[in-house]
Formats: C-alpha cells, sequence, structure tokens
C-alpha cells in the first residue's frame, strides 16, 4: 500500500478491519504492547484487564435486565392468579346482587386499590352501594366520558377532575392515578389509586381487559337475573 493510501486510510476503515479479523493479533502479537488502550484511574491498562473489564461489564448489565424481566413475569404471575380469584368468585356467587359484590371486593383486596367505583347504566338490579354508581340515561348522561366510551379500549393514568368528580364524588381529590374499563352498553369500572405512579398512560391493557371481561359478566347476569 503506498503512503498516499494510507493517509487517506479513516480510522473506521481500521476499526472496520479488525471487526472482520478478529484474530488479528494472534498473528502480530507485539502490536498488542504497542496500542494504547484506555486509561482506568491514570494507569494504562492492558488488553487483557481491558477486555475483561468491558466483559464485567457487559455481563453486569445482562443480570441487571434479567432481574427487570423476572421481575415482571413474578408479577404478571400473580395477576394471572388475582384474575382467576376474581373469576372463581363470580362463579360462586349464587345471586346476581353477591357476583357484584365479590368482584369488587376481590378488586378492593387482592389488586390493593384504594377506590372502585362500579357505574352501571340502564336499569340493572343492584342493591345501594357505596361503590354503584348508576346513570340511568346511560352514555346520553355522560358527555365527559363520550370518547372514551366510543374508543372500547381500556384507559389508564390521570382522569380530569370532571371525570373523578362523576365517579369519585367526595373522594375525587384524593385519586392521583386511575384506571377505566369500559363494559360494553352496561357501564364502566373505575380503580382508583392515591398513588399517583399506580397507573401510567401507556401501561399494558391485557389485564384490564381480562378485569373487565369478568365485570361485565358478572353484570349480565345481573340484567338477565341469573
Amino acid at each position: 500500500m503506498t503512503d498516499t493510501a494510507l493517509d487517506d486510510l479513516q480510522a473506521q476503515d481500521v476499526a472496520a478491519y479488525l471487526r472482520r479479523h478478529p484474530g488479528f493479533l494472534n498473528d502480530f502479537p507485539e502490536l498488542a504492547g504497542q496500542l494504547e488502550l484506555p486509561r482506568e484511574q491514570g494507569q494504562v491498562a492492558s488488553l487483557a484487564a481491558y477486555q475483561l473489564q468491558n466483559l464485567r461489564e457487559k455481563n453486569a448489565e445482562l443480570e441487571r435486565r434479567l432481574a427487570e424481566l423476572t421481575a415482571v413475569a413474578a408479577e404478571n404471575e400473580r395477576l394471572m392468579q388475582r384474575i382467576h380469584d376474581l373469576n372463581v368468585a363470580v362463579l360462586r356467587a349464587n345471586t346476581p346482587a353477591i357476583a357484584a359484590r365479590s368482584v369488587i371486593a376481590r378488586l378492593s383486596e387482592d389488586f390493593q386499590t384504594d377506590q372502585v367505583r362500579l357505574m352501571v347504566f340502564g336499569h340493572v338490579e343492584l342493591p345501594p352501594a357505596d361503590w354503584l354508581v348508576r346513570a340511568p340515561a346511560g352514555r346520553d348522561e355522560l358527555p365527559e366520558f363520550a370518547d372514551f366510551l366510543a374508543h372500547h379500549e381500556p384507559v389508564a393514568g390521570r382522569l380530569s377532575a370532571e371525570r373523578l368528580y362523576r365517579l369519585f364524588a367526595d373522594q375525587a381529590p384524593e385519586i392521583q392515578s386511575s384506571a377505566l374499563m369500559p363494559l360494553g352498553d352496561l357501564g364502566m369500572l373505575a380503580i382508583g389509586s392515591r398513588d399517583p405512579d399506580r397507573f401510567q398512560p401507556g401501561m399494558g391493557t391485557v389485564f384490564l381487559k381480562m378485569i373487565a371481561a369478568t365485570v361485565t359478566a358478572a353484570l349480565q347476569r345481573t340484567r338477565d337475573g341469573a
């Protein structure tokens, strides 16, 4: 190679060549002692020490990611068990009212929520309860929820003050984050928390959809009188 060609050679070209030939230093071992490596605490690191440190750092990052995935898997397993228990409670209830109360009790206790509200549309045979909100005219009297009900999807995060008051009334000021689930033409289910990070926009809605399906089934029983 001519001097001109060497002058035109770029650092990235050398790096690319070395990536294609990882055994290069085996053929030219004298170069390992001439290379300047990143400094560690003022000392020039040996190539072996530098490579070992890189491996340790990569290993630590992989272990951190694995721990995060393990924690998420464990939490998902706990959620699945709670949803299973919720389904069993509904199946065991021998009256529609007991089915509805069982749902609310499970959501309050097993899911560690601060407030739960069940809003029902039209005529649903349920006895009065502090967690029950009635909207006899259904969607027509809930303009603040029009866009939510139109999309038929759960949402999570901070609700507007108007929505909070409609759902939680006097308890609205203490609710910092919520999960809101549509229940078809039967109503809505709202779960509220004092923790602003408990429910966040963008969180997965698979489990919320499962909960909504169970509650909808329980409400269907009350409407059908099963």
